[in-house]
């Protein structure tokens, strides 16, 4: 695995740290798990964009249509199945330090 050094805001720090605290997890396993979420939820709006721009070029307003119908749906079924396929890590072994300064 790799290793990514990233800047934070002190807000954001702030934020991550107490949520360390409270689910007893290492900041970097959420980071991890927040950037996964990040990169899906890109690729999958790419994927429905160009299926609607593959749409708009047919002039398949039906289509479109359906699509707009669909995508709560399909959005609510996607964020399911990632919940299930999420991988599962082992918790840190050690605690998150209460404050650093």
């Amino acid at each position: 695995m790799s290793i990514v050094s990233v800047r934070l805001p002190d807000d954001i720090e702030l934020s991550l740290n107490r949520e360390a605290e409270r689910t007893q997890r290492a900041k970097s396993e959420i980071a991890r798990d927040a950037i996964a979420q990040y990169l899906q939820r890109q690729e999958r709006d790419r994927f429905l964009a160009e299926i609607a721009r593959a749409a708009r070029a047919r002039g398949d307003s039906d289509a479109l249509d359906l699509a707009a119908e669909a995508l709560p749906f399909d959005n609510e079924a996607l964020e399911r199945i990632e919940q299930v396929n999420r991988v599962n890590e082992p918790r840190a072994r050690y605690k998150v330090p209460r404050n650093k300064r």
